[in-house]
């Protein structure tokens, strides 16, 4: 059940990004903090990163040696990040493609790949934990 909600909500924010990525935005701002464009492409990509490495964990058993797979995922992200950036110059006249978009988003799919890493013990304390409340 949870791997199928979190399977969902992937898709959902892949595609959020996909649009927003592709339409025609105004500055961003959050109250009086103004987030630049890296940082925005940084948590972007960490946030989706993070949801499909969610998914992956609940999806798998308990013993299945997540690893490789964490890395398949990271370079299909950042290849979706390169493909975003190719559509942008190719489909749209108000973007333009950026090497440093690409290197930001690769930074926050890093991130998330060490956060998983780091915290694999803790994480699958709470796997277990959200398991046996549904």
């Amino acid at each position: 059940m949870a791997a199928r909600i979190l399977f969902i909500l992937a898709t959902l924010y892949t595609l959020l990004i996909l649009i927003l990525s592709l339409v025609q935005l105004g500055e961003i701002s959050v109250g009086d903090f103004h987030p630049t464009d890296k940082i925005m492409h940084v948590s972007a990509y960490f946030g989706l990163a993070f949801i499909w490495f969610f998914y992956i964990l609940f999806k798998k058993s308990e013993d299945y040696h997540y690893q490789k797979t964490f890395f398949i995922v990271s370079l299909l992200i950042v290849l979706f990040g390169i493909l975003i950036e190719a559509l942008q110059g190719a489909l749209t006249s108000y973007r333009q493609p950026d090497w440093a978009d690409i290197l930001a988003n690769t930074i926050g799919v890093v991130i998330a790949l060490a956060f998983f890493f780091f915290f694999r013990k803790f994480l699958r304390r709470v796997k277990h934990h959200i398991n046996s409340f549904l």
